[in-house]
């Protein structure tokens, strides 16, 4: 499994990282609730990566980017942050071993997101592999 461009290096630390919030987050949650808990992980996500950025020298003036960039990171933002609601009122109604599964059929509607919007064109061995996690998800949400 060659990875070229250190890509998947990061991917597996995001993956990590992924796990470990839905463990930390369902455990945050009990007794609050939700949307206050979703508030507080993103106060601190600002915090955090304001002094990443600042401290590794990376700020530039925002202001300056191009429209464009704004609109669809603006557009991020909200899907992001309506992600984050559903997710955390799910991890406070269920259990996390099935929420979060269920919550990566994102990589699902992403191959089908970028087929139909990027132009990007899955190898017929990745449309198993989407079809498989598509699969698993029906396997966990599906109660007999």
């Amino acid at each position: 499994m060659a990875a070229t461009g250190g890509w998947f290096y990061w991917a597996m630390l995001s993956a990590v990282f992924a796990a470990l919030t839905a463990i930390f987050a369902k455990v945050g949650v009990q007794g609050v609730d939700s949307d206050l808990a979703t508030l507080i992980r993103t106060v601190i996500i600002l915090v955090i990566l304001g002094a990443f950025v600042w401290g590794m020298g990376k700020w530039s003036n925002p202001f300056t980017l191009p429209l464009k960039t704004w609109v669809f990171l603006g557009l991020s933002g909200l899907a992001t942050g309506a992600s984050w609601v559903c997710y955390f009122r799910a991890l406070q109604a269920g259990e996390a071993s099935k929420v979060a599964p269920v919550d990566k059929f994102s990589l699902v509607l992403v191959a089908v997101f970028a087929f139909a919007f990027l132009g990007e064109r899955p190898a017929p061995r990745e449309w198993l592999g989407i079809a498989m996690v598509a699969g698993g998800v029906l396997v966990l949400a599906w109660k007999p």
